[in-house]
């Protein structure tokens, strides 16, 4: 493992509801940021199929065939599509982590995959609490999720958006000695105005915090709309009102919350670059280890349950495996049909 790397962290607009555009621009900016010598790429929240921004604009009964495209563009584990992102991912010997709606036959969750530089799934998790209007479309995680792991660029993992509001979240990870974390966000162009806690100033804030207080390498992908975008969702001067264009604020931050990356306009598509030097994590937690010297387990301790969580206990499903192998499958294969 070396001690010094280069990541990239997308800030760009989704496909908006086209999951085929999607992948197609998913491969692109992994190529991209291959190109740039990047190690890692990092994609925000539900990047595919793009944030569901209807939730926030109108009644339940206008939404509904905004749902319907919305599950017709979400992509199972065992997707065609999925496979090419994974197959994209070895091709260019690239680590990526990559948001999405996971669809499970009748079911969505806010799905998080860390592809491995083989094109191997080093980790699956979901969103453990989906957000307000969200949890109207999509299911919730369980602690199978909350986990990080080992890579040759250090110790990697991924949380979704508010889920960095759960501080028992933040110190689960933090005792698994997180060194890099993907901090996964959506476009943050709605109620700008009017609900400054769902704005790109206060979330970054949160992810500036996550830095400081793990100790850790923080890459915050966010996603960009334009006009065109907003047209997909609003139909009517008064939606139209409640979203913004831009909101890409794309960051990386050091363990001691410095802004290693320059930013991109908030309008611009594109890759935010960092050089990550991992020796700088131990001078961080020589000042405060929030797992380690600068804990009190006497006082305050969190329980963690890892075990995955399902309606059906089988012997049946027990070893079904998620994923299907990329060296079983050929490029005219298509494993969703």
């Amino acid at each position: 493992m070396s001690d010094t790397c280069r990541v990239a962290v997308v800030q760009a607009e989704p496909a908006w509801l086209d999951i085929e555009a999607g992948v197609e621009k998913t491969i692109s900016l992994i190529d991209e940021a291959a190109d740039a010598g990047a190690a890692l790429v990092a994609f925000p929240e539900t990047w595919l199929p793009g944030y569901p921004i209807f939730l926030w604009l109108g009644p339940v009964v206008w939404q509904m065939p905004f749902v319907a495209r919305y599950h017709a563009n979400s992509i199972s584990v065992d997707s065609h599509h999925l496979t090419t992102i994974r197959k994209a991912a070895r091709r260019r010997g690239i680590i990526v982590v990559l948001g999405y709606s996971e669809k499970v036959h009748g079911s969505l969750y806010m799905a998080q995959t860390i592809i491995g530089t083989d094109g191997e799934v080093l980790l699956h998790r979901r969103k453990l609490k989906p957000t307000h209007v969200e949890r109207s479309l999509f299911g919730e995680g369980d602690g199978s999720g909350l986990k990080v792991i080992d890579t040759e660029l250090g110790r990697l993992g991924a949380l979704n958006c508010w889920e960095h509001l759960q501080p028992l979240n933040r110190y689960a990870m933090f005792a698994q000695h997180e060194q890099i974390h993907v901090a996964a966000w959506p476009a943050f162009g709605l109620y700008k105005d009017i609900a400054p806690a769902i704005g790109s100033e206060a979330n970054m804030a949160v992810s500036q915090t996550y830095a400081l207080e793990g100790g850790c390498f923080v890459l915050a992908a966010t996603q960009v709309i334009s006009e065109a975008g907003i047209e997909v969702f609003a139909g009517t001067d008064e939606q139209r009102a409640l979203i913004t264009a831009g909101s890409g604020c794309s960051r990386v931050y050091a363990p001691d919350s410095t802004l290693l990356s320059k930013p991109l306009d908030e309008h611009a598509e594109g890759l935010v670059l960092a050089d990550l030097d991992l020796a700088l994590i131990d001078l961080a937690k020589n000042a405060a280890d929030p797992a380690g010297h600068y804990a009190r387990p006497d006082v305050t301790r969190l329980l963690l349950d890892t075990r995955p969580s399902s309606p059906v206990i089988s012997p049946e499903f027990a070893n079904e495996p998620l994923f299907p192998d990329l060296d079983e499958i050929t490029d005219e294969t298509t494993v969703d049909g």
